[in-house]
């Protein structure tokens, strides 16, 4: 048996969703660059805005704190804390802006109870484990098939396929966000209209990597499924 990665198979399969995602994370950091330095008319910073979008949807118990590392803005619903890097926390850009928007929108997500942020919180806990035990298991599945056939193996795709189901519901909950994020900086007059240009750019481009980690997931899964039905009509 080839090496998955030498698997003609796995290359046709897989080889797409790797471009999607190399092309997404380029358009999301080509995006942010060249949009981080248009200011916007406000000269309200990503923590203003955030602030801004919270206190307007009442949320005012929900504290906005800097963190470390490039682009590693994420609101926390355990702590209900939105966290902003550094570049979108001190700066008052349309880059900035839409990010820092989009994460207030998953602030009142959560305290609407938006289903599908829900079901994606409560999934976190087994996803974090499946994502690597799932392909672990199924490597040793494949080892052991003399022995147990393609039983062990099977398992393995079942626990992966919760990573490729988190892929898909985490679409609907970073999409609905960054609606929220387009309406509340239009509606509460936080940019101007010639602005808007700048956070869509940003905000679909993101939008765009989810897409692509969602595309992968499922295309690995895909590949197990199709490697093991090969195997089983192979014996």
């Amino acid at each position: 048996m080839l090496p998955f990665w030498l698997d003609p198979m796995y290359i046709l399969i897989s080889l797409p969703a790797l471009i999607l995602g190399f092309w997404a994370q380029w358009k999301v950091s080509s995006a942010f660059k060249r949009y981080s330095q248009e200011r916007t008319r406000s000269g309200l910073t990503g923590a203003e805005v955030a602030r801004r979008v919270l206190n307007f949807n009442g949320l005012h118990q929900v504290r906005v704190e800097p963190v470390q590392g490039f682009l590693s803005d994420h609101y926390d619903p355990r702590q209900k804390v939105l966290r902003l890097s550094p570049e979108v926390y001190n700066t008052p850009s349309t880059a900035a802006a839409g990010i820092a928007a989009h994460e207030a929108g998953h602030a009142v997500q959560d305290a609407q109870g938006y289903t599908a942020l829900r079901l994606r919180s409560f999934m976190v806990p087994a996803v974090s484990i499946g994502s690597w035990i799932g392909p672990v298991v199924f490597m040793v599945g494949l080892f052991m098939l003399p022995v147990l056939g393609t039983s062990l193996a099977w398992l393995g795709v079942l626990i992966f396929a919760l990573t490729a189901l988190f892929a898909i519901v985490t679409l609907p909950v970073e999409f609905d966000a960054s609606r929220r994020a387009k309406l509340a900086l239009a509606d509460q007059s936080i940019v101007l209209p010639q602005e808007m240009t700048g956070v869509n750019k940003v905000l679909d481009a993101a939008a765009l990597t989810y897409v692509a980690g969602a595309v992968q997931a499922v295309s690995t899964l895909i590949y197990y499924a199709f490697l093991l039905t090969g195997l089983r009509q192979d014996e």
